[in-house]
């Protein structure tokens, strides 16, 4: 279900990636629909899974025998909240944490600068760490539990039997950093603007299941939903970011435009303030020593130091070699090359910089190099499949042994299809069997092998040769694959990656041995996004963000049909495919943990026969590298990120603490 916003992002939600195995990710709008992850499904009614509330209740009156929902402090998709109300501080944190020092971090994807401050719009760059540092929800996921959220600034939230809507009623000591008590109205408003026609169509789509938002008095608003699940719910508690109406307002008072707020700091709740912002390359954030929430449950242990500094880097060799000389302290590294070889020598011998790798509990959708449906090149499913063949995995990807293949679209969980469908997976094929290819109704897809021996790789390519002639393309006596009417066998690798060349120089051998041309093309970031934004491409690499539960909303923005057509939005692939579309839907109304699982196998089996582009690789664990300078909690929770903001606790920038190092 929902969580991030890819998720990218990436987004979600989707990551996008160049050379490097899980590099960057589409920033601003996009990647806050990409980090849109890890929510959930409705499992029984709400009142049924949250701790007990103050006892006020909202039922039905009269002879109604549906229990009363209660005002409660959490919410959970499945089972009952881990932590209860008036807790001290989550299990990951260390709540007598000292508040000192200053964290230096890099630009952690592949924004090399910022234009403006506004995450929320399509145009333009926003700079990394403002959605973690400053924009506050109404509630926040527990980082050591599947799709659960506690009250930040609404101490309590109530949810109706039916699960039609939501009511949060705010912290009485919740305030803005410029003083202002957070109000009903903010939230509205910011809901407005969020879902406004100013707003980003990634940011708008990831917020589609909530329809609107109604003030009932100044610390309590309702939101009436259009997806009656407990999804809807988290979306809105824990992916509303909320800031002041008074953010961009004019000498008058009147808002701008949301477009038009750009240069403008946000009027956020959060524990810090912007301090400076150089040139669009740094910017300086300052821990509010006010800050409402810092003594809250949620909040004890957290935002322990006194400045967070970013410094942008253009280029990702000069990127490590800034880090290696001290500029700032923790690198997260997605090449499996460059961790290998790259991330060593004395100041990793002595102890001065950690080499350490963190395991985690997250579910994931892995790299991806995604289609363009789009093209009449790629309609045929059978063209598809050869170019998944011409794909050598452990030649081009896993020299390095350091990834695990990606054959499913729900890696490394329970979510993923295994063996034959069961009943319930056959419930909902069935009926649509008359349309789907008969390997669904069979073992799940297993990628093509090259690991045992030279011969593998030349079978592989045979297979897809004569994929490619039942399709109509041959080679012709210029050695060129072309179809009846002549045309040649094409097409463009877009990535912003440096060495994007390198990275795929041995996959451009397999295709040049089908007669197949590749071309690859590194751009600057803005060109990526713009592109990506209106669809121009032939193929690029996606990662699908890691998530605790199958995020049912982020599915139907990244593959449902009705956003294939939308400029901006999250669905890449441009896909509009009927039985997904139905599939998505048992995603999202699934009422039991059997019935998801039943909906997400259903779905992988479906998604991963229709090859609609080549599914390359996940990592089990975050590679980081980072200066001892740290203290770090006993307890690790298991669903994290590192370093950017995609719909979980970033748990060292906001968890971890200074503490004296070694010179550098």
């Amino acid at each position: 279900m929902i969580a991030r916003l890819v998720e990218t992002i990436l987004a979600r939600r989707p990551q996008v990636f160049g050379s490097g195995p899980l590099t960057c990710r589409r920033a601003c709008g996009l990647a806050w629909a990409a980090r849109v992850l890890a929510r959930s499904l409705a499992l029984a009614a709400v009142f049924g899974v949250c701790a007990p509330g103050t006892g006020e209740s909202a039922g039905a009156a009269g002879g109604d025998k549906k229990p009363a929902a209660r005002w409660t402090h959490a919410l959970a998709t499945f089972g009952e909240p881990k932590y209860p109300r008036g807790f001290d501080h989550f299990e990951y944190v260390n709540p007598d944490a000292p508040k000192a020092g200053t964290l230096y971090l890099g630009n952690p994807d592949r924004r090399s600068n910022f234009d403006k401050f506004n995450p929320y719009t399509l145009r333009g760059n926003a700079p990394a760490g403002l959605e973690i540092f400053m924009f506050e929800t109404l509630a926040v996921m527990s980082g050591d539990e599947p799709s659960t959220m506690y009250g930040l600034l609404a101490e309590e939230m109530l949810a109706t039997a039916d699960k039609s809507s939501i009511t949060f009623r705010l912290h009485r000591n919740a305030r803005f950093s410029n003083g202002d008590p957070v109000s009903a109205e903010d939230v509205r408003y910011s809901f407005e603007m969020l879902t406004g026609k100013f707003a980003s169509p990634a940011v708008r789509a990831a917020l589609s299941a909530v329809q609107r938002a109604v003030v009932l008095d100044a610390r309590t608003v309702r939101f009436d939903l259009n997806e009656r699940n407990i999804a809807a719910m988290i979306t809105v508690g824990a992916e509303l970011p909320v800031f002041s109406r008074k953010w961009g307002a004019g000498p008058d008072g009147k808002a701008k435009q949301f477009d038009q707020i750009v240069t403008e700091h946000p009027l956020t709740s959060g524990p810090y303030t912007i301090a400076v912002a150089d040139s669009g390359r740094r910017l300086e954030l300052a821990r509010n020593p006010e800050y409402w929430a810092r003594d809250l449950g949620v909040r004890r242990g957290m935002f322990n130091f006194d400045r967070i500094v970013y410094r942008y880097y253009k280029d990702g060799a000069v990127q490590l070699e800034a880090f290696k000389a001290g500029e700032f302290d923790l690198l997260l590294e997605y090449s499996a090359r460059r961790w290998a070889r790259v991330h060593a020598g004395p100041k990793w011998r002595d102890g001065r910089i950690v080499k350490r790798e963190f395991g985690h509990g997250m579910g994931e959708g892995g790299q991806f190099y995604l289609l363009n449906l789009r093209r009449p090149l790629f309609a045929d499913v059978r063209v598809r499949e050869a170019i998944g063949y011409s794909y050598d995995f452990d030649a081009i990807t896993n020299v390095y042994r350091q990834y695990k293949r990606l054959e499913s679209r729900f890696a490394n969980s329970t979510f993923a299809a295994t063996g034959l469908p069961g009943p319930g997976e056959l419930k909902l094929l069935e009926p649509f069997r008359a349309q789907l290819p008969p390997q669904v109704f069979g073992p799940p897809w297993q990628a093509p092998r090259t690991d045992s021996g030279p011969k593998a790789l030349r079978d592989n390519l045979l297979k897809a040769r004569d994929l490619l002639a039942q399709a109509g393309w041959k080679i012709a006596a210029d050695g060129v694959l072309r179809n009846v009417s002549g045309e040649a066998f094409e097409f463009e690798y877009m990535g912003v990656s440096e060495g994007i060349q390198r990275t795929v120089a041995a996959w451009q051998r397999n295709l040049d041995k089908l007669g197949i041309r590749i071309k690859v093309r590194q751009v600057d970031y803005a060109l990526y996004q713009k592109r990506l934004n209106k669809f121009d491409y032939d193929m690029v690499g996606i990662v699908s963000g890691a998530f605790t539960l199958p995020d049912g909303v982020g599915l139907l923005n990244a593959y449902g049909s009705k956003s294939a057509d939308i400029e901006g939005s999250s669905n890449l692939l441009g896909l509009k495919n009927p039985v997904l579309d139905r599939l998505i839907d048992a995603v999202i109304g699934a009422q039991t943990l059997d019935d998801l699982r039943d909906a997400t196998r259903s779905f992988d089996r479906v998604f991963i026969f229709g090859h609609y582009g080549v599914a390359d690789l996940y990592a089990p664990t975050y590679r980081v590298s980072y200066w001892n300078k740290f203290g770090i909690p006993a307890v690790a929770p298991a669903f994290f990120t590192i370093d950017s903001a995609r719909g979980q606790i970033v748990w060292p920038l906001t968890v971890w603490w200074s503490q004296p190092a070694a010179p550098r």
